[in-house]
This record gives structure tokens, sequence and C-alpha cells, in this order.
């Protein structure tokens, strides 16, 4: 399935399967190697690259103009891009944006990220959809000078997400407060300075936007790395606790997470709210298993039903595993399912103030349907 390489190609991606896609490299030079997934989202190329739940991963964009709004480094959702590299249709033109600082391939470049424009988009799509997310090396050489053999063995002898436990490689190394709030006209980020909630937020790879929800739901917040014990965290007597997104294999974070959630639990009316790989860690710690998706699920325009009031929410979403919901033992419900595979979507322990979601309520980017789970969990610390 090889794509027949430009007159002067000055990328290559290969895949574990042999196949070979050419194009423009941008961004940083060099090779890179990671699990290739794909991202139906038409804005926020920097958001999505920059979380941190893309650890390992590169990203294919389906829309084809990525990089046409340039970058603001007020949208960077951590310090450093999650994602190893990305894939594009078009090469990224001249920013026209007014808020834009800098070009995307100078920022990618900076942070050490390659990039490779000019690819068949749709085809490399199709292929990820029916064979999984495969194994992907990434070169940018200018010259063009590329031993395809040596690339294609590289796809072949990544490890995977499977079994690896990356939570620990993008978390914070020691504890902060944040009280940065979410962006708004004119003024841009306000700061929480009347804050009613004290929250410890477990960071197993958290957005900024997701921290910056919960100051704007009224949380004065802590956040805390991943190997944060039980007792760490009980130590700031908080009135909640927030499980944070995250890359990798849950099952891998679990080793040492689930037991610290476990304790957590047993404060009976401690309200806990967990978001994406801060869902999956839940679900283990309540008894439930995790399993990996053919292709995951990567957009901002992903419908989620509610199961208790019926309502149907667009979601952001970024995830290659997901909580299997046969797998749920009694006293837990399941809340929320997606309206494309009917996959688990969120999940609340009855009776009891401890609920999460596989979506992002934060978008950043996508639609803000979900913003209410934000205010839910501020509203169970309340009436604590």
């Amino acid at each position: 399935m090889a794509q027949e390489a430009p007159s002067h190609p000055t990328a290559c991606l290969a895949l574990a399967d042999g196949s070979l896609f050419y194009g423009k490299g941008f961004g940083a030079t060099g090779q890179r190697v990671a699990e290739l997934c794909f991202n139906t989202a038409m804005t926020g190329y920097q958001e999505i690259m920059t979380d941190p739940s893309y650890a390992g991963q590169i990203v294919t964009f389906t829309f084809p103009h990525i990089g046409n709004t340039g970058i603001n480094l007020e949208d960077d959702e951590a310090g450093e891009p999650g994602a190893e590299g990305m894939v594009v249709k078009w090469d990224p033109t001249a920013p026209s944006n007014w808020r834009a600082t800098e070009n995307l391939g100078a920022w990618l470049a900076a942070r050490g990220r390659i990039a490779i424009g000019g690819v068949d988009s749709r085809r490399l799509t199709r292929a990820i959809r029916q064979q999984g997310s495969p194994h992907v090396a990434l070169a940018h050489d200018p010259s063009g000078n590329f031993d395809v053999d040596e690339l294609v063995a590289a796809a072949r002898g990544f490890a995977g997400l499977e079994g690896m436990d990356l939570a620990k490689e993008v978390t914070c190394a020691q504890s902060y407060r944040w009280d940065e709030m979410r962006w708004a006209w004119p003024d841009g980020y306000a700061r929480q300075d009347a804050a009613k909630h004290k929250v410890v937020a477990v960071d197993f790879g958290a957005k900024r936007n997701i921290l910056r929800c919960l100051a704007s739901a009224g949380c004065d917040v802590t956040v805390l790395p991943a190997t944060a014990t039980a007792e760490d965290i009980l130590a700031h007597k908080p009135d909640g606790v927030f499980l944070s997104n995250g890359p990798g294999d849950p099952a891998a974070t679990g080793a040492y997470a689930v037991p610290m959630i476990r304790e957590i639990l047993e404060q009976k009316d401690l309200p806990v709210f967990g978001i994406c790989l801060g869902h999956q860690m839940l679900a283990l710690a309540l008894g439930g298993k995790t399993v990996k998706m053919n292709h995951g699920h990567h957009g901002a325009n992903h419908p989620v039903k509610d199961q208790q009031t019926g309502k149907v929410e667009i979601t952001s979403m970024n995830h290659g595993f997901a909580v299997d919901a046969q797998s749920l033992p009694e006293g837990v419900v399941e809340t929320h399912i997606s309206l494309f595979d009917g996959s688990n979507c969120g999940i609340a322990m009855k009776d009891r103030p401890v609920y999460s979601v596989q979506h992002h309520p934060e978008a950043s980017p996508g639609p803000q349907d979900s913003f209410y789970l934000f205010e839910k969990f501020a509203a169970y610390m309340a009436k604590r």
C-alpha cells in the first residue's frame, strides 16, 4: 500500500505492515516511533498536540487544513506536546489569525516534534479503521535520504501501548496550586479568588483546561503527582478528589493508582470525579475491567447519550482504551454511552457522590455540552 513518492520527499511514514507514505517534512528533523491514531476535529490542533493523553502516539488529522491559524501559547494544554508527531493532508500555510504568535512548523521544531504534510490522510485513516491503530516510524530528513527497511523494522519493534504506564512520564514532578479560570472575552484568563471548595486533583496527565474548569466551578485546586498516596491526598483535607485524564494502559497505571483510589473511596461521603484515564482508573478500583479498542475515539464531534436523562451531548474524546460495561459490579451503574459504537462513556456509584466520564467535558477543543459535570461536582461538595 505504498504511496507514490513525490519528486523530492523530505519525510516518510512507515507502517509496521510495510506500507510507506511520503511527503514534505516540517517541524523537527529526526525519527519518532509510536502508535498512529486519527483525530476528526476541525479545529484545535494545538490543544490536541499538547494533550498529555497523546503520549506515545502520532496523530493523523482528517481535516486537511491544519496550521492555518498558527500557534498561540495561551492554547497549550501542557508545557510540552504530548503527541510524538503529526500527519496532515496539506502543507501548513502562513498563519491567518489575530491571536497567532508563531507558525506551526517553528513551534514543532522548537519542541522536537516531527510532522509530515502531503499525505493522503483519508487513505491512511481507512487503514487505521480497518487494521486498528498501527505501529509506525516517522522520519524527517531535508536531504530525503530514508532507509525504509530500517524504518519498517523500527515500527515493528515498537512495544505498543498495552501494558505501558505513561502517566509517570507526563505527571507533574511536585504538587502545585491552580487558580486560573476558563478563557473569557475580553480579559482572557481570570483568577479564582473566591473558591468555595477545596479539591485535590491527581495528575495522570491533566489538561490545563480541566483545571481551569474546576477553578471556574468554584474550586481551590491542589494538583498532586500520579503516584500520590491516599494519605498524601487526605492530608490536604479536600472537599472532593478529582482523577485526571492521561495516556497509556489504565491497567498498568492502575498498579499503583487503584489501591490509592480504593482507600479514598473508604471516605463514604467524599465526592470523587474522574475524566478519561481517571474514569478508567475509577472503574478498575470499583472492580471493573478495561479493554484496548481497535482504533479508539479521537475527535470533537462524538455523540454521547446520558442514560439517565436521555439527553445527547456532542463531546470531545481522546482514548484508545475503554471500560468494559459488562464487567461493572453491583452498585455501579452505566451513566453514558457512545452513540457511535455503544461503548461505555460514564459510570456512577449508586447512592454515593462518585462518578466519572470517558469524554472530555472541558472540551478544548470541542463543544461545551458537558460542562455541567463540573457544576455537578461542585454541587456534591456543597451538599457535603
